[in-house]
């Protein structure tokens, strides 16, 4: 095999492994994240140390602590002014939240952001008790900024108020759609929404027993799905769900590829631009494909997007028959297809069927038997009546949901009848009267669907922070740590970066474009920028 080297080569001894120094500035860091809570195996994957050299720090804390007394004014004053525990732990959370949000494309204002940081630091400390009450928040600008860079966080969508722009994109779509002659059956949308697959209106009594128990709760166990079709409503997607666990107990047995959605996982059940991208090339793809030879149609279809984080920018470049357009920010929550009442009706549609399921598989009148069969309800069941209740929308649905991005295409200019909210609301509380599950009224159900689209409360972010990740113990060797760039590395990715734009600010035909991307990357990349100044700093240190 060339390039193997032959067995009577003569062999060249390795040169012993070069030992790696560890300074001041990274043992006080180690015992810091320890100090906040992080799990050995976490602060050695953050720091890319091993596990022995991070427990070996640990277990010398107190002389680290005694050198650090004696060390430069500089590095003594960083340990003494360290940030609370309530304040690491709550931008933590904080940056979970962030990128919920982000990955379900809401808006946010820096007033929204530090009203929740507010609201995440004041629970903690009631939660640390009357010992952590002297720290004060203020969530003020200034602290925002700072988090900002400390975190060195990724764009993420803010309010706006722009008028005027929700009328422009159908008449920018429908030039795209005559220039590629596309029908109906053509064009599609897909979009991604949370559902909490166990969850119970607040009345009934699984749920307030569930309140009153300690631990994990089930009806904060949730999921993501990817709803779409086309807008001649003839063609659903096969929903992409992503859950937070690859292979559950529940689905021993079953062949995934089998299954009635797309399984894929996440650690928070969050769709990932390699997820998306996989979804695209190996799905997608192919089904239109299929369905464009079944109805004797060119083999050719228009995707359009919301610019969530999670849809890679290239997809275009990835399929010589589809192309992929990308909603504007601030108007693809108010004419975006599958926005426009796609997901609301299918969740109502799963609560009914998971209705209909407990009464089905009970009698409905014994509270024993409906609460053993709540204790069993899994996620393999959840996923049954997921594929139930997609099937169920009727095309009139999918096609009027069109009628603010693509009019012409519209020839259901209303939902179908079985697609109705407001009856099914009322099919949903029929059906919860025929199961003594407790009062359940129409605004009960209302909440409970309201309550798919909301955003990470406190409690749940503080569970995730708190679920086991399989992380190792102890004793266990750990994952590959991450890797540490090095300056030589940062340097060179500068210069990749500034040879970039030279090539396109000396062939751009506009300046205004120049300006506009020069000052993107430059400030996209700037906390790599600190990054390489920080350890330039600490080189000249020691």
């Amino acid at each position: 095999m060339p390039g193997k080297r032959p067995r009577n080569a003569t062999a060249i001894p390795s040169a012993r492994r070069e030992r790696k120094a560890i300074t001041l500035d990274v043992k006080l860091e180690v015992l810091r994240r320890f100090e906040v809570g992080e799990k050995l195996s976490q602060v050695a994957k953050a720091l890319g140390l091993a596990v022995s050299t991070v427990a070996t720090i640990r277990d010398n804390k107190e002389k680290i602590k005694a050198s650090s007394q004696i060390a430069t004014p500089l590095r003594a004053s960083r340990l003494t002014r360290h940030r609370s525990a309530v304040m690491e732990t709550m931008e933590r959370l904080l940056r979970v939240w962030l990128e919920d949000q982000s990955q379900r494309n809401v808006p946010l204002s820096v007033t929204v952001i530090q009203e929740k940081a507010k609201s995440l630091f004041d629970d903690l400390q009631r939660e640390q008790g009357e010992g952590s009450q002297t720290a004060k928040f203020s969530a003020s600008k200034g602290w925002f900024v700072r988090f900002k860079e400390r975190h060195c966080l990724p764009h993420f969508k803010m309010s706006s108020t722009a008028p005027g722009k929700e009328d422009v994109y159908p008449e920018i779509l429908k030039s795209i759609i005559q220039e590629g002659e596309y029908t109906p059956q053509q064009v599609f949308n897909v979009d991604e929404t949370g559902l909490y697959w166990k969850r119970m209106p607040e009345r009934t009594f699984i749920s307030i027993e569930e309140k009153a128990e300690p631990g994990f709760k089930s009806s904060k166990d949730r999921l993501m799905l990817l709803l779409g079709g086309n807008a001649a409503g003839d063609f659903k997607l096969k929903p992409l769900l992503v859950y937070h666990s690859e292979s559950p107990k529940a689905l021993e047995g079953y062949s995934k590829p089998n299954l009635p959605v797309i399984w894929r996982s996440n650690k928070k059940a969050w769709a990932t631009r390699s997820i998306f991208h996989e979804w695209f090339t190996y799905f997608f793809c192919p089904a239109i494909e299929k369905y464009c030879a079944q109805n004797n149609l060119a083999n050719k279809a228009l995707l359009i997007l919301d610019s969530a984080p999670c849809h890679p920018v290239n997809l275009s470049d990835l399929s010589d028959n589809v192309r992929v357009e990308y909603l504007h920010d601030n108007t693809a929550d108010s004419i975006q297809p599958m926005g426009q009442g796609v997901a609301s009706t299918f969740k109502a549609h799963y609560l009914r069927r998971t209705f209909e399921h407990i009464l089905e598989a009970t009698d409905g009148d014994d509270t024993a038997e409906i609460r053993e069969f709540w204790r069993r309800y899994s996620i393999m069941d959840a996923v049954d009546n997921i594929a139930i209740a997609w099937e169920e929308l009727r095309p009139a649905t999918m096609n009027s949901v069109w009628k603010k991005i693509w009019p012409e295409c519209v020839q259901f200019h209303s939902v179908s009848q079985t697609d109705n909210i407001a009856q099914l609301q009322q099919n949903i509380v029929t059906l919860a009267k025929s199961v003594a599950l407790g009062e359940v009224g129409e605004a009960d159900v209302d909440q409970l669907l309201r309550s798919h689209e909301e955003g990470l409360s406190n409690e749940e972010l503080v569970q995730l922070e708190q679920e086991p990740a399989g992380e190792e113990e102890e004793g266990e060797e750990a994952a590959p740590a991450l890797r540490q760039l090095t300056t030589r590395e940062l340097s060179a990715a500068f210069s990749h970066f500034e040879a970039g734009l030279q090539v396109l600010t000396s062939n751009s035909p506009n300046e205004a474009w120049n300006l506009k991307v020069s000052r993107a990357i430059y400030d996209a990349i700037s906390c790599y920028r600190d990054l390489y100044s920080e350890k330039e700093r600490r080189s000249k240190q020691f």
